[in-house]
């Protein structure tokens, strides 16, 4: 639509691919230059899709282009979305390119896929529990080497408890007893269970290796495409593998979206509220904004609040000890740093400087000075006047 003069053409269409189809070719015809679009769901990316490479298209969020009530309808919202755009009134949301876009699928499939994953091993604990099995009581998790020998070992057919408890490692068995560990490996499993643990354990190696296909695929796109960027973020403490490739493909490499680092801060949703009354904060609560990203980034935080002589561990014991502050406020505090940090090295190309590490080196060459300048003054010959005669 130009902005010279306006057409209103107005048709309906179905959702169909040869509908959209028909629907891009009818808007080139009128000379359609600009479209807007609500972000409904995922029902908005077949349509973007079709119509991206033919003209300009901006993505708008629900929130920001409603109507006054009662004037609601399909027609009606379609024109006041069209005079908005026409009149320049309308800011586009975040749409990455397509590799990006590849990019995401893979890591919100893994995200989901953890979920299963999670669910499925939980499933399979307490199925084991129904039967009187009681080792995840004692071992740190339920992946641990321990468990899943001694799992293995029931499925195929071994249930004398002299046995199992073999499998369990000498570490666990000092800590807890031998004859607490053999307790907790005794039960009465029927056949019935062996099929469910069975079943249950393939699903479990089923997933664990879509995890891995899906991993590694994601890995391959961001050393094909952004390999600086990928080596670049890896440079943050706690962060890897995983990790950079996930925030690659949540925000992509390109921060020309985001003006400020506190842009892209509320776009992920860590930016607390402003919710105040009369001089007093009744909600300090995250905004809403990317789920998948402020997830990774919080398993960051945590990560990052474990590394040994970082910025982020000192923050983390500086607040958490010394202050007193809630730890898991710390945690949101830090993932917030953490992702000012990534917008920084993203826009000016930079790796990560650690500025704690940096004060204890300057104090490390200080302290090296002094002791230097003491040892060549305690070398010196002492400085004894002559006696006046």
């Amino acid at each position: 639509m130009g902005h010279d003069e306006a057409i209103i053409f107005e048709k309906t269409y179905g959702v169909l691919t040869p509908d959209l189809r028909r629907m891009c070719a009818d808007m080139l015809e009128c000379g359609v230059t600009e479209a807007a679009m609500e972000s409904t769901a995922v029902y908005w990316i077949p349509v973007w899709n079709e119509l991206c490479e033919s003209m300009e298209l901006k993505l708008v969020n629900p929130y920001f282009i409603k109507q006054l009530p009662g004037r609601k309808s399909d027609v009606k919202d379609a024109q006041w979305i069209a005079e908005c755009l026409l009149k320049n009134l309308i800011k586009g949301s975040f749409v990455p390119e397509p590799v990006v876009q590849e990019m995401r699928k893979l890591n919100r499939r893994i995200m989901d896929l953890n979920e299963d994953m999670t669910y499925n091993t939980n499933k399979l604990d307490a199925a084991l529990q129904r039967c009187g099995f009681r080792l995840s009581n004692y071992v740190s998790q339920i992946q641990s080497k321990s468990y899943q020998s001694v799992l293995k070992s029931i499925i195929n057919g071994i249930r004398d408890p002299e046995e199992l408890v073999k499998l369990v490692h000498g570490r666990t068995v000092n800590k807890h007893g031998r004859d607490t560990i053999k307790a907790a490996v005794t039960g009465l499993f029927s056949d019935t269970d062996l099929i469910i643990f069975r079943q249950t354990k393939e699903v479990i190696d089923m997933i664990e290796r879509q995890i891995k296909e899906c991993q590694n695929e994601l890995t391959a796109l961001c050393e094909r495409h952004f390999p600086e960027q990928y080596r670049r973020l890896k440079t943050i403490p706690g962060v890897k593998e995983r990790a950079a490739t996930a925030i690659i493909a949540e925000t992509g490499v390109d921060m020309k979206m985001f003006a400020t680092a506190a842009c892209l801060v509320g776009w992920c949703g860590l930016r607390p509220r402003n919710d105040v009354s009369n001089g007093r904060y009744k909600n300090r609560k995250v905004t809403h904004g990317n789920r998948y990203l402020r997830q990774i980034l919080i398993e960051i935080a945590w990560s990052a609040s474990r590394t040994r002589n970082c910025f982020f561990s000192n923050f983390s014991y500086i607040q958490t000890t010394v202050k007193k502050k809630s730890k898991m406020k710390i945690q949101v505090a830090i993932a917030r740093k953490i992702l000012v940090a990534v917008w920084h090295m993203l826009t000016k190309e930079e790796d990560f400087i650690d500025i704690y590490l940096k004060r204890l080196e300057k104090e490390r060459e200080m302290d090296e000075k002094l002791k230097n300048l003491i040892q060549k003054r305690l070398s010196e010959p002492p400085d004894i006047p002559s006696a006046v005669m």
